[in-house]
């Protein structure tokens, strides 16, 4: 493994982050004419069927059929509950305050390992999560015009902690299949139960307008397929902690192309939330003194 940054693995980074970043911005921008559940399905039909070459060039081979109950867990719990429940709460959440929300999800990730794996919980990460819930709490106030909590963020927390599962949850079946292979069968096995939203799709596509329905096929090719490409390039020629620290930089980008894309600009208390909750990600998630150990995963919106 390369142990220093390298042209193909900054663009690659780069690549991936300015992706995942204006995610949020198109969520926001499919919203104006699709429903939360329109939006999932048809930017999943459209990651499903961009994943077809990537599957062929990685010569995808067949799962084993005692692993496919965990597959549709998995993928439920990654893809559809993760992307319905935030497209749900950005209905009034903005791009840029999702987004910090969203990045709770490590320190999610670390209390549920302690929970669920028996992997050890520091004073370090409890300190971090309360920093990141104070933070969260400020952006839904934020959120809902300074009067009362906006649901909306709830929703998103709910997004985090789903997604968070599933990155606990997949840890061992990491160990037995490659992490490009396992996130296909995952995404395609969180496809299927977003079939539950198909009726009424043909009509809400005829009737979108095109820039709406754009937004959606963008988040299907480059957020939810390419960006992973890019993400397993560059996290297979770096040591992982090195790559993980580059996401800090994510809710700004967002804000920033959310702003370019929609004029959206979270509150000024949703922004200080925001930093508040990235503040606590970082004290949460910081890695010890000896080498992290080895994960594969990251949190995509």
């Amino acid at each position: 493994m390369q142990q220093r940054f390298t042209p193909a693995t900054t663009l690659a980074l780069a690549i991936t982050l300015v992706c995942w970043a204006s995610a949020f911005a198109g969520i926001r921008a499919g919203l104006e004419a699709y429903s939360p559940g329109h939006l999932a399905l048809l930017r999943f039909l459209v990651a499903s069927a961009a994943l077809v070459p990537l599957a062929a060039y990685f010569r995808l081979p067949l799962p084993r059929l005692a692993d496919v109950p965990h597959i549709l867990l998995h993928g439920f719990l990654g893809y559809f509950g993760y992307h319905v429940c935030l497209n749900i709460g950005e209905q009034t959440v903005s791009a840029g305050s999702a987004c910090f929300i969203i990045g709770f999800i490590p320190v999610f990730s670390v209390l549920l390992a302690a929970l669920l794996l028996a992997e050890p919980l520091t004073r370090r990460v409890l300190a971090g999560i309360g920093v990141s819930v104070c933070g969260i709490g400020l952006i839904a106030w934020a959120e809902g015009g300074g009067a009362a909590f906006d649901t909306g963020a709830l929703w998103v927390l709910a997004a985090a902690l789903s997604e968070s599962l599933f990155f606990v949850l997949q840890k061992p079946k990491l160990d037995v299949y490659r992490a490009v292979h396992y996130t296909i069968y995952a995404m395609w096995g969180g496809t299927l139960p977003m079939l539950l939203f198909l009726p009424g799709l043909g009509e809400a596509v005829a009737a979108a307008p095109a820039p709406a329905t754009w937004a959606v096929v963008y988040l299907g090719i480059f957020p939810s397929a390419i960006a992973y490409a890019t993400w397993t390039f560059a996290i297979s020629r770096l040591p992982v902690g090195k790559v993980i620290v580059t996401q800090y930089a994510m809710p700004l980008m967002t804000v920033a192309i959310a702003w370019v894309w929609l004029g959206e600009l979270p509150a000024p208390m949703a922004f200080a939330g925001g930093l508040l909750a990235l503040l606590g990600v970082f004290v949460g998630t910081r890695p010890p003194k000896r080498p992290p150990r080895r994960a594969e995963s990251a949190h995509s919106p």
